[in-house]
């Protein structure tokens, strides 16, 4: 038997499969999609089976290979569907193929190859008296070499000779970082009439012990954890030891699940009555699903319209039908609100996969896919890799969040494996948002996917009334606050009706930038082109790209200048700013720096729906997927910050934002206010968004786009470069773009090779080229082979290169 194999070295040269024998005693064990231990070159390395073959080649041949060492899972993690997926990954997005296995695996799984010392049989004790390390090894015969480094630093350089005369040898080792959580049990081993028994021939000093049998006689059939046995009878280990020592009673280890939500309640709710455009929208959608047959929708409904029970009642009939269903939504709306509602509805059923669980809480949820426990994953982008062998249908809700796309190697977008794995499932892939992507919105007008419309909010309530408010004109009426006047009279008026309030600041930290009133000089990051941000609950100033921090200057460094002060306005402002107008406010603040603890995001929201805070401040984060009842406004305070980057996405992020932020407000009883803070109130996306009106903005950016050439009429590649040395990054990019532009087609527009906008992140100089085309058929091909190009120019240089396809961050 003969198993292909792809091997975790990710690079060029070796992304294809590798022919290894498989050993007879390994046979039953290894299967398409098992992870194993291979020999290559003069390491182990953990591969993955992607084919197995009999043994059918020349007797001389197959002796060549080396064999499989080692299969390390009883059940393989991929199924087949998943590793003909990450063969398409592969090429749609110009990666090594182990990288798209692995993004395809908790992080537990990815085993890492360590290089081991270890003790042969010649070392003994007399030879081991005078070295440290040479006794440590005849102590413990193997050590991994970075401790041996770290630990006997004077002795490391002896190494060498110890192998060369054969005291030592090395060997490689893959070892997992799996950590099954275990638990002790105890169940008695008797019958109720040996219970009886033995517990007669107890003496009466043995109580522990007796107390043990009694508990087994009112719960025969039951075990017990010892830790319920200590905490809730009161018996020690010493009497379970005692009991187990006469063959009474067995103490094992069970393996349980780390389940975040094993102590929680969750109380089942009663269906609505869908309201006539819920139900027009369901129709086809239930249609489809009955039929098992493929099919794509875009379900375009305002906020407050009701989209999530249109996806509970799809998820319902794609399990009456015994298939599966995947919902994904962006990490930031993935609240406890929406996690309590698929348990409340589908209880056990349902296996949760975002970033704030533990690896080991993330593992054991993924468990219970593979071994079909579950039928439903609710989950983050990643989830979209969840191992169902019969998936029904794929929900993805704000489809138009940017943290769909990875940012990283394999620079997938959820969305485009998404439509994959429909395809090949036969299933339904339904896609909702109050502000689609204007690439899908193009596509469902096209009748590329079919467009389902729910204009209205649940119960007819009325859109929130939108005020825009010039900060040009406040500033002329000499107010200089952060708040406009009307802002200020709203929030007065909320704090009165005991009404909550959102407001919004797409920044953290306290001030966005720290300058010198004297000289101009600007705090910049040393090893980034970015200005620093000021934090003034720790007092430093720090990037948010690579994380460098100094503490808060009180001189200017450049001309000792005592007015050096802080510009722009952080979240962390706008909570002091709002403590000091409104004295006795209860702010809770949500931003990266007060979310990093585990739990903590729930622990806020929680804090707010209980009526513990008048304001929820924050960033992202908060403007999406919330629904808290007595939220009666929204403020935005600077709608301005991400319309003036340079991205051709500007405008629609802003609008979604906007509309997003706005749509938390009045989506219950209590009428809703939003109120928008610019400095361009005439700009398109601020004039659509305060009339919630979609279509038009859709037709103002789609003119734009057409103009400038940018998506859906032109499909994008960027395409990075960053090294140490501005010169050597600049030749770099020149070999790819000199290549680029003498295959692409003439109706190929190659911009660059140029500075990126950000142009040093982490003291790396950083050049780019960007593809945009419409007829070029073989775009993947064509980059492959200019990547080949520039990876033998690249031997000796070291620059680094990155490959994203429809890129979504440009900077």
């Amino acid at each position: 038997m003969i198993a292909q194999v792809i091997v975790d070295v990710p690079v060029s040269r070796t992304n294809r499969p590798f022919d290894y024998r498989v050993p007879g005693w390994l046979s039953p064990l290894i299967h398409v999609g098992s992870r194993v231990v291979v020999p290559f070159g003069p390491r182990k390395l953990q591969g993955y089976v992607i084919g197995i073959t009999e043994d059918d080649g020349p007797e001389e041949a197959l002796h060549r290979l080396k064999d499989v060492e080692q299969v390390m899972d009883d059940t393989p993690p991929l199924t087949p569907e998943l590793l003909k997926m990450s063969e398409w990954m592969s090429r749609q997005y110009l990666c090594p193929w182990v990288t798209a296995v692995q993004a395809m695996l908790p992080a537990v799984l990815k085993g890492k190859a360590q290089k081991w010392l270890t003790a042969s049989d010649l070392l003994d004790e007399e030879t081991c008296s005078r070295s440290g390390l040479l006794w440590e090894l005849y102590r413990k015969r193997q050590l991994p070499l970075a401790e041996v480094e770290k630990q006997f630093p004077d002795e490391f350089m002896l190494v060498p000779g110890w192998i060369h005369s054969g005291l030592l040898s090395t060997e490689y080792q893959v070892r997992d970082r799996i950590t099954k959580k275990q638990q002790s049990f105890v169940r008695s081993l008797l019958t109720p009439q040996q219970l009886s028994e033995s517990l007669a021939s107890l003496s009466a000093r043995a109580e522990q012990m007796r107390r043990v049998l009694e508990v087994f006689l009112q719960h025969p059939e039951q075990s017990f954890s010892v830790q319920t046995m200590r905490d809730e009878f009161g018996i020690n280990r010493s009497a379970l030891k005692g009991l187990e020592a006469k063959g009474w009673i067995a103490i094992e280890q069970v393996e349980i699940y780390r389940d975040p939500y094993a102590n929680r309640r969750f109380q089942e709710k009663q269906k609505p009555d869908f309201t006539p455009l819920q139900l027009q929208a369901l129709e086809p959608i239930i249609t489809s699903i009955k039929e098992s047959s493929y099919a794509s929708y875009l379900l375009h409904g305002v906020t407050g319209s009701g989209k999530t029970e249109v996806y509970l009642e799809a998820i319902e009939h794609t399990l009456m039908k015994g298939r599966e269903a995947i919902f994904l939504v962006p990490e930031i709306s993935l609240t406890p609100q929406m996690v309590e509602r698929f348990k409340a509805r589908f209880g056990a059923d349902v296996a949760v996969l975002h970033s704030a669980l533990s690896q080991g809480e993330r593992y054991d949820e993924w468990r219970k896919i593979i071994r079909k426990e579950v039928k439903v994953v609710v989950g983050a982008r990643s989830a979209i890799f969840a191992p169902f062998e019969n998936v029904g249908l794929i929900v993805i809700d704000e489809e138009h969040e940017s943290s769909y796309k990875q940012e990283e190697t394999p620079r997938y977008h959820a969305r485009e494996v998404a439509l994959w794995r429909a395809k090949e499932n036969n299933a339904v892939l339904l896609m909702g948002s109050a502000t689609p992507a204007l690439e899908t919105y193009a596509l469902a007008t096209r009748g590329r996917y079919k467009l389902l419309k729910m204009p209205d909010r649940v119960g007819n309530r009325p859109m929130p009334q939108v005020h825009v408010v010039d900060m040009r004109e406040e500033l002329h009426s000499e107010n200089r606050s952060m708040f406009s006047r009307l802002l200020h009279e709203m929030i007065a008026d909320r704090l009165k009706k005991q009404e909550q309030m959102v407001i919004f600041l797409n920044r953290r930290g306290f001030s966005t930038f720290v300058m010198c009133r004297s000289c101009g000089y600007t705090m910049r990051c040393v090893h980034c082109d970015i200005s620093l941000t000021y934090h003034k609950s720790n007092h430093t100033a720090r990037c948010h790209y690579c994380g460098y921090t100094i503490p808060q200057p009180s001189h200017c460094p450049e001309c000792q200048s005592e007015h050096i002060r802080f510009f722009g306005t952080g979240t962390q402002k706008v909570e002091a700013e709002l403590a000091k107008l409104f004295p006795g406010i209860r702010v809770i603040r949500m931003d990266v720096d007060t979310t990093s603890r585990k739990g903590s995001h729930e622990e806020l929201l929680s804090k707010f729906r209980q009526g513990q805070g008048d304001v929820l401040l924050g960033t992202q984060m908060i403007a999406k997927g919330l629904d808290f009842p007595r939220v009666t406004l929204a403020g935005i305070i600077a709608a301005d910050t991400s319309l003036h980057l340079p991205d051709f996405r500007a405008a629609e992020k802003t609008f979604q934002l906007l509309t997003q932020v706005g749509g938390r407000a009045g989506r219950h009883e209590l009428e809703g206010d939003v109120v928008i803070q610019t400095y361009t109130p005439e700009h398109y996306s601020i004039q659509h968004a305060t009339r919630h009106d979609y279509p038009a903005f859709y037709e103002d950016e789609m003119l734009q786009r057409r103009r400038t050439g940018y998506p859906p009429y032109f499909r994008l590649v960027l395409i990075t470069f960053s090294h140490e040395e501005v010169p050597v990054v600049v030749r770099g990019a020149h070999v790819m773009g000199d290549f680029l532009r003498q295959k692409v087609a003439q109706t190929t527009i190659l911009l660059g090779p140029v500075a990126s906008p950000i142009a040093r992140v982490k003291d790396r100089f950083r050049f780019q080229i960007m593809l945009k085309y419409r007829d070029e058929p073989n775009v993947a091909e064509l980059l492959a082979q200019a990547t080949a190009v520039f990876e033998e120019w690249n031997k000796q240089q070291k620059v680094l290169m990155t490959i994203d396809v429809d890129p979504y961050v440009l900077l």
